[in-house]
């Protein structure tokens, strides 16, 4: 069975993503910075589908432990088939002059850099193949910038078009390229956003039915197992009182 990579697996769609995959019967490497995270997944995951799972903690913004890590993991385990290019945050929601430099630091460091880092020594593998499928998550941040989002849009922004890159740069090598793009879904996101105001977090959802992190993980599951003739370039998936990045419906 095909194996999946998955960044930033500990929560949220990565853990979503980890769960229906390994429901369908593959074996998955999972990566996060949380290493009780990883394992009890891995533990969980094992036992219930009966998979190989492969727990790696590591910050994606870290390139030499990326290169250390990923670069050293046993031959049978780089013949990886998808690449879920999840790990990612927003930090803080304040207009960009009131900003904290250290929330874009992290920020690009992590939605772009990271993904960048992990792509560079992934596909590698996938040519050898000459086949496999990078699945990168956006945000319909990517689509529109709405106030008090500028950096955090910006690096989706920049994903949008690193996806498009990708789809350019590995058109020869027969390896798709998918780029995500959900809006607002109830995960660790926006508590992670308002820096643990958990108050703050729920109260963004009040009003309206957001995405789950399984509506997402479902969604990516489809693209990812189309006929090999067949890739979806480019998708964004809203709840249906959601418009765009700006646009919400609520009751």
């Amino acid at each position: 069975m095909a194996i999946v990579l998955i960044t930033g697996a500990t929560s949220g769609f990565g853990e979503a993503c980890a769960k229906k995959f390994a429901a369908n019967g593959y074996d998955l490497i999972i990566t996060g910075r949380r290493q009780e995270r990883l394992t009890a997944l891995q533990e969980q995951l094992q036992q219930e589908h009966k998979i190989a799972v492969l727990p790696l903690c590591f910050d994606v913004r870290d390139q030499q432990a990326v290169n250390t890590v990923l670069g050293n993991i046993p031959d049978n385990w780089k013949a990886v088939s998808i690449l879920i290019n999840n790990a990612g945050l927003a930090l803080g929601m304040s207009s960009i002059e009131d900003d904290d430099v250290s929330n874009w630091d992290t920020m690009i460091d992590t939605n772009i850099k990271g993904l960048l880092y992990v792509s560079k020594v992934v596909i590698p593998w996938l040519k050898a193949q000459r086949k496999g499928h990078i699945i990168n998550l956006g945000s319909t941040a990517a689509k529109q910038v709405y106030a008090k989002g500028h950096v955090y849009c910006a690096t989706k922004a920049a994903v949008d078009s690193i996806s498009q890159g990708m789809r350019i740069d590995l058109l020869p090598h027969r390896i798709k390229v998918t780029a995500v793009h959900p809006g607002a879904a109830v995960t660790e996101f926006s508590e992670v956003r308002f820096k643990g105001d958990k108050e703050k977090a729920d109260n963004f959802y009040k009003g309206f039915q957001p995405l789950t992190g399984e509506d997402v993980a479902d969604t990516i599951y489809y693209c990812a197992t189309l006929p090999p003739h067949v890739c979806i370039n480019d998708l964004v998936m809203t709840c249906v009182q959601q418009a765009n990045a700006y646009y919400f419906d609520k009751e």
